[in-house]
């Protein structure tokens, strides 16, 4: 069987509240770590999200 095209990844706030999100990517196109301005509800605010390793 071939090895899917995307993994799970994990957006974690850089605003050290402890929020993260989900999401995927191919690594194959993104082969860079993602950063987003994303909302942090605990923080009430949009900061940065960097990508780190499902656990």
């Amino acid at each position: 069987m071939a090895k899917p095209a995307t993994i799970k990844i994990r957006l974690n706030s850089t605003a050290d509240t402890g929020h993260f999100y989900v999401t995927k990517k191919n690594p194959r196109n993104h082969t860079e770590k993602f950063t987003f301005r994303k909302y942090d509800p605990i923080a009430k605010k949009h900061v940065e999200y960097k990508e780190g390793k499902i656990k």
